[in-house]
């Protein structure tokens, strides 16, 4: 800390207590011999941005007589004492404007994610590494305070602001005592017994830990699958068991058991190819997590079960805030395809559906237009319970006959080119990453990897194919018109 001025800036969403927090240190402030000045800037709504909260304060004992201090309004690159970040993307945003310095600011951000609008609307994995943002904020802060505030103050029913009250007390950048910083809690009068027990979960983990690793926990699998997870420690190299026990539990919970030793024994298949070395053990990592993506393929059964789930309930209440007196009513709009009903029957009575023109303008005339199903109805609850009821008879449907014959061509070019171009394998087993959602977004996804795949003879015989598969791979992600790939098709196989 420089001087006798205290600079803040605090960076939270709305509904996470940023206001309450500025308050908070504002009260802090001016009862213990300090003036105090707080100002704001919104941030835009759909979590492109949040709020800042900029406060300054400056000592009575230092301001002469007759004059008063002159407070700035808004932070100042790399004169800022204090960031508080809600959010691990937040204390990103606040090293990329420059508030952190490495001589003088203490970062105390939460290492919980939620997703921008942008990480949420990218074609490929969007996701920013929880891993880098911390060594990014590791290397620019002159120390950095991070956990997993949030859970905190989930369980102490409060917002996210009274853990990070806690940590901020802990951190040691502030003149005052916990003693004191409790005490501005309770004049506040509003939760104060929720915000106190946050306040001392936070002050608890910043007193214990500086800056652990991102949330990625890796729990493993339950009893359930015990003998799955025996096979992978017996069967698999070291390197690979997180992404497979992943992949086990995912698939499991998307199917069954068997549906899960069925991932291995086509994993297991492969590793023999795949070699030793550091580039074997990623093929096979990145192998296991887009298979893993590929078996639990989103279909009307899949999104039914994930939207009747008591854990959808419990999250929609906890997001919206819901009180135990309030009812709350939860609108979901379906619009399935024909193609999405014939998906779920058996596989011949499915293909005959497709093939048979009047059936197909009989049931047109029902799904012309979407659907809104009330799910916290017991008439909506029960049409998506009957549907995710489906799942048991998920294997003989006509989507999973398809999805299996298609993941099965996938592994074989895969195999075919190893162990003499691993790394051209490599990328075909990335190519997956085209195909996701339903619907519409799953037939444009798909139509891209079919393309890719129908390139593959051409781009054997060129130099460098590994290169030009990934290329092609980035282009059909950029846009959704196709065009970008239509033009690095042209450029990639015609050198």
């Amino acid at each position: 800390m420089s001087g006798p001025r205290i600079s803040i800036a605090i960076l939270a969403m709305g509904g996470e207590g940023g206001g309450v927090l500025s308050d908070w240190l504002v009260d802090l402030a001016e009862h213990n011999g300090y003036v105090a000045q707080a100002t704001s800037v919104p941030g835009v709504a759909q979590r492109t941005g949040a709020t800042i909260y900029y406060l300054e304060m400056y000592p009575r004992e230092r301001i002469p007589a007759g004059t008063s201090p002159v407070l700035a309004l808004s932070p100042f690159p790399g004169e800022v004492d204090l960031v508080v970040a809600s959010e691990l993307m937040e204390a990103g945003r606040a090293l990329q404007r420059g508030l952190v310095h490495p001589e003088r600011t203490t970062l105390v951000a939460s290492t919980h994610r939620v997703f921008s609008m942008t990480e949420k609307m990218a074609m490929a994995d969007g996701r920013v590494s929880g891993d880098k943002l911390l060594e990014g904020a590791r290397a620019a802060a002159r120390q950095l305070i991070a956990a997993n505030f949030a859970e905190m103050a989930e369980r102490a029913g409060t917002p996210i602001g009274a853990s990070l009250f806690g940590a901020v007390a802990a951190a040691g950048c502030l003149p005052f005592s916990r003693a004191q910083f409790e005490a501005a809690i309770e004049r506040g009068g509003v939760g104060v017994a929720a915000s106190l027990k946050a306040f001392a979960a936070g002050h608890q983990a910043a007193s214990q830990a500086q800056a652990p690793a991102a949330d990625d926990a890796q729990a493993r699998p339950g009893p359930r699958l015990a003998a799955l997870d025996e096979r992978i420690t017996r069967q698999f190299k070291p390197a690979v068991h997180r992404h497979l026990r992943l992949g086990i539990t995912r698939l499991a919970d998307y199917q069954d058991e068997a549906y899960a030793g069925l991932y291995l024994d086509r994993l297991q298949a492969l590793q023999p190819l795949c070699g030793e070395g550091g580039q074997a053990d990623e093929l096979m990592n990145e192998a296991a997590r887009h298979l893993a993506l590929w078996m639990s393929y989103e279909d009307v059964v899949r999104v039914a079960d994930l939207k009747t789930r008591r854990s959808r309930f419990a999250r929609v209440h906890q997001e919206v805030r819901a009180q135990e007196a309030q009812l709350l009513q939860i609108n979901e709009f379906l619009h399935p395809r024909l193609e999405e009903i014939a998906d779920t029957l058996p596989a011949s009575m499915g293909r005959w559906l497709l093939a048979s023109p009047r059936a197909c303008r009989f049931l047109g005339r029902w799904l012309h237009r979407g659907r809104i199903v009330q799910t916290t109805s017991l008439r909506g609850y029960l049409q998506l319970y009957l549907l995710a009821s489906l799942r048991r008879w998920r294997t003989g449907s006509l989507r999973y006959a398809m999805e299996q014959e298609r993941m099965g061509a996938w592994l074989d070019r895969v195999r075919a080119c190893l162990p003499a171009q691993p790394q051209l394998a490599l990328e075909i087993v990335r190519t997956q990453q085209l195909i996701k959602g339903y619907s519409d977004t799953h037939q444009r996804g798909w139509h891209n990897f079919s393309t890719l795949m129908d390139s593959l003879p051409r781009l054997a015989e060129l130099p460098h194919p590994d290169q030009r598969l990934a290329a092609l791979r980035q282009a059909a992600l950029a846009d959704e018109s196709g065009q970008a790939l239509k033009t690095a098709l042209h450029t990639h196989l015609h050198r």
